[in-house]
């Protein structure tokens, strides 16, 4: 794992990218980077539908986009799920490895900042999404620009041979700018029928939908 002193010569030789940095002194961690919370939440539109079907829907039509003005707060209600975004563009070189984690400081005020998502693939580029949960009994109150959580490298044996973002592996989030839902309907087909799936959960079937090219 880097620490401050290697986190800094790989910002300085442009080896991984996390900016605008806009308080090195304060975000750059013994061990991790401080990353702030953007200005976009995106909520889950929760009476649409009866339940979610992640390999036919276009899970962007099941949310929409709260955008928080600075110095104002977005309210997490218990039990409340929603997606954010840091403010800082990060770019992960082919030879790393990163890991979001929380801060202590958000956990001990049961706050989540993701759900399985902490890991971050070599080759990766974008904003990162954060997948923000209240576990507790008080609603918590979510400022832009507030630091939020922290990101870590490590080094890989060797450089990946096909990095997230390569063309052979039609990367979903590469490039990603703000709180982005969950593209899991254009993985490689590995799916069951869409009518059993239905026919399992006693509703009708959905109907079919395309995929990105």
């Amino acid at each position: 794992m880097l620490s401050d002193r290697e986190i800094k010569a790989a910002l300085a030789e442009g080896r991984i990218d996390v900016g605008p940095l806009e308080y090195p002194d304060v975000q750059i961690q013994p061990a991790s980077i401080d990353l702030r919370l953007g200005n976009q939440f995106r909520v889950f539109k929760h009476a649409q539908r009866a339940f979610i079907d992640p390999l036919n829907d276009n899970l962007d039509e099941f949310t929409e986009i709260v955008t928080v003005p600075d110095g104002e707060a977005f309210i997490l209600h218990p039990g409340e799920f929603v997606l954010g975004s840091i403010k800082e563009y990060v770019r992960i070189p082919a030879d790393m490895v990163a890991k979001v984690e929380g801060r202590s400081s958000l956990g001990r005020l049961a706050i989540l900042v993701h759900a399985t998502a902490g890991f971050i693939d070599p080759g990766f580029e974008g904003n990162i999404t954060l997948e923000l949960s209240n576990v507790g009994k008080m609603p918590v109150a979510f400022y832009p620009n507030m630091r939020v959580c922290q990101i870590s490298f490590e080094m890989l044996s060797s450089p990946a041979e096909r990095p997230y973002g390569h063309p052979d592996r039609r990367s979903k989030y590469q490039g990603q700018q703000g709180p982005t839902a969950s593209r899991i309907r254009h993985d490689t087909p590995t799916r069951p029928s869409t009518s059993s799936l239905a026919d399992d959960l006693g509703v009708d079937e959905p109907p079919a939908t395309g995929t990105e090219n």
